[in-house]
């Protein structure tokens, strides 16, 4: 398998990608197998390029792919103080606010499947974030069920509606007070692109491209074969794949309420936060990948489907036929699954 989308980040990268992100050169196995990795984004990246490289061809291709990745780290995490996103968020409302073309692409793209999906994915929810605990720079001590009235306080500051972007200008403004955005449902899937983009640039066609679950891919394996990429099985541990798919193009995400989380008297509280209620989701669905053409926009859509739950999700992705993957867990922990016929038609399989 090339690569396991997960949602576990960091845990999940350091206790199997240990293998895979050692060396920053060509495998010892493999010549004709390019691989090598790093930090970014507050997780771990993996590329693997078929071929075979001289040591300057090499050097030049991983020095591509960090500044792709980190220039979008440099604009949209939440967690530097000195990001474009931050910047951003501390402006007040009312007065244009300009944007770099990078960020203003994914407010436009933010925006685009937040009308797609009525506001189940949602940048401006980072105010409802930090309530929970699960925005910076918290950490998981702060995690925990917040008064109702907190809840209740934020919620007005949130609504993308209330964020608009001018095209001709390049700049967004806050309608309304408050007003902050959270990019961690689509900044990571951007930067992969970023990076794909990069290797393109420099003539590589075959490649495999992953930053915290989030995998985009080109042309085909050194065998000749289609890339595999692996979803996992919820919950599992050690991590494993529950099912998986050949892809020779496109990009492929998982959100998942199985990695992120706390608990408190028993109940699971998950980090992905239905803007509608200001609560974390809370129902059966567990896990949605969905493939799309690029990663940003996987990112997103996969994030909208599991907030919108197993019944809505399931028709927005059958009505505009999103290539999408559910995993359903019931009481017990046993779980069902269900694919689109979009992404059926990828020919994968259980692993």
């Amino acid at each position: 398998m090339d690569a396991l989308l997960t949602t576990r980040r960091r845990l999940l990268l350091g206790a199997v990608g240990a293998v895979a992100l050692a060396g920053c050169g060509r495998t010892r196995e493999d010549a004709s197998l390019l691989q090598f990795g790093g930090d970014t984004m507050g997780t771990r990246y993996t590329v693997k390029i078929a071929g075979a490289f001289d040591d300057a061809r090499a050097s030049k291709l991983r020095e591509a792919v960090h500044a792709a990745l980190d220039s979008v780290d440099r604009r949209m995490s939440a967690y530097r103080a000195d990001s474009e996103l931050s910047a951003f968020n501390r402006a007040q409302a009312a007065a244009p606010f300009a944007l770099s073309a990078e960020l203003y692409a994914v407010f436009a793209a933010a925006q685009s499947v937040s009308r797609q999906s009525d506001g189940a994915f949602d940048v401006t929810v980072a105010p409802l974030v930090d309530a929970w605990g699960f925005g910076p720079p918290q950490g998981e001590k702060a995690r925990a069920v917040p008064p109702l009235a907190r809840v209740q306080a934020q919620r007005p500051a949130v609504g993308y509606r209330a964020l608009r972007l001018d095209a001709a200008t390049r700049t967004a403004t806050k309608l309304r007070e408050g007003l902050r955005a959270d990019l961690g449902g689509i900044a990571k899937g951007y930067g992969v692109d970023c990076a794909a983009r990069a290797l393109e640039a420099n003539g590589v066609r075959d490649y495999m491209i992953e930053a915290g679950g989030e995998v985009r891919v080109g042309g085909r394996r050194a065998d000749g074969r289609p890339w595999r990429i692996g979803v996992e099985r919820p919950d599992a541990w050690p991590p494993r794949a529950h099912y998986v798919v050949p892809l020779e193009r496109g990009a492929m995400a998982t959100s998942g309420d199985y990695r992120i989380y706390f608990e408190q008297d028993g109940k699971r509280y998950s980090h992905e936060i239905d803007p509608a209620t200001g609560f974390p989701i809370d129902h059966r669905l567990c896990s949605v990948t969905v493939v799309a053409d690029d990663c940003m926009r996987a990112d997103a859509l996969a994030t909208a489907l599991i907030v919108l739950g197993p019944e809505r999700g399931w028709a927005l992705a059958q009505a505009q036929r999103i290539a999408a993957y559910f995993i359903e867990r019931d009481a017990e922990g046993r779980f069902t699954d269900r694919a689109t016929p979009a992404f059926a038609a990828l020919g994968g399989e259980r692993a």
